[in-house]
């Protein structure tokens, strides 16, 4: 059995371009191929290389175990580049059937040929499906794991950009806040706030409130908790454009804002911001 292996490995080998091309026609979809930044022999190379896996891994007699890390590093720098590229994951796992199915008409070809035994079809069975199956796990991580940083890094910058810092005038900037804040955005406007009022070396810094619909209880507190990092780096926080229902919610709920300036709007704010100045 182990030269019928050994044969069979190097068939494989001998025709990992074949089986490669046969695989790309099975999974090739044209409008997504016009995306890739890849020739269509890089593609097949690429798969020509993972093929080579599968005739090695017959000559060695490799299963899962003592074969596996090959596939697993193919698996892991291929699943991040598929993702990197754009293809839908579905799409890709899709393609890795072909591989088994184009594999084995090239060895069922041969064992006919060869009159091998149907015990020399399970082992090849034994030893390259658990290997196919290590691959497509791995890979199906690193494109989760890939994907899932791609969007933490897009969930970031967007919660970033909703930080605008605006300079209005010398030291003076305004906080126009639009939409709900969460845990995750009220966090990260301690850090960006904190950082851009000293960056900016403000003395006032307006929040404004007219594009938040919801103020309960968390929003009030990282408000207070702001309020409170600023005045330690010497900036004073004026809130601006508090809605009505807004306003009502928060007397519903309690909450203090007796130690907080408070302005009607921008306008009226920064009236009062020039004439404090012209006093001094």
């Amino acid at each position: 059995m182990k030269n019928e292996l050994q044969l069979l490995g190097e068939k494989i080998l001998e025709k990992k371009y074949q089986i490669a091309e046969r695989v790309h026609l099975k999974a090739i979809n044209k409008a997504a191929a016009q995306k890739l930044p890849m020739t269509e022999k890089e593609i097949i190379d690429i798969r020509a290389n993972f093929v080579r896996l599968f005739g090695e891994s017959l000559l060695q007699e490799a299963d899962a175990d003592t074969g596996g890390q090959p596939f697993l590093k193919w698996g892991k720098e291929t699943g991040k580049r598929v993702c990197d590229l754009g293809i839908p994951l579905d799409q890709a796992l899709k393609g890795t059937s072909y591989y088994r199915t184009c594999i084995w008409e090239v060895l069922g070809e041969e064992m006919l040929n060869h009159n091998m035994s149907l015990a020399t079809s399970l082992k090849v069975g034994s030893i390259l499906d658990p290997l196919l199956d290590e691959a497509v796990y791995a890979f199906s991580s690193a494109y989760v794991q890939c994907h899932e940083e791609t969007l933490e890094n897009s969930k970031r910058a967007f919660l970033e950009l909703s930080v605008p810092v605006v300079p209005l005038a010398k030291g003076v900037a305004v906080l126009p806040l639009i939409g709900n804040i969460d845990t995750e955005r009220a966090r990260l406007l301690m850090e960006e706030v904190l950082q851009k009022a000293s960056e900016k070396r403000l003395s006032h810094l307006l929040f404004d409130l007219s594009g938040v619909l919801v103020v309960d209880t968390m929003v009030a507190d990282q408000i207070f908790k702001i309020e409170k990092a600023l005045g330690l780096l010497g900036v004073e926080t004026i809130l601006i454009g508090i809605r009505p229902e807004v306003a009502q919610t928060m007397t519903n709920l309690g909450i203090d804002t007796g130690r907080l300036k408070i302005k009607s709007n921008l306008e009226q704010a920064l009236k009062d911001l020039n004439e404090s100045f012209d006093l001094l």
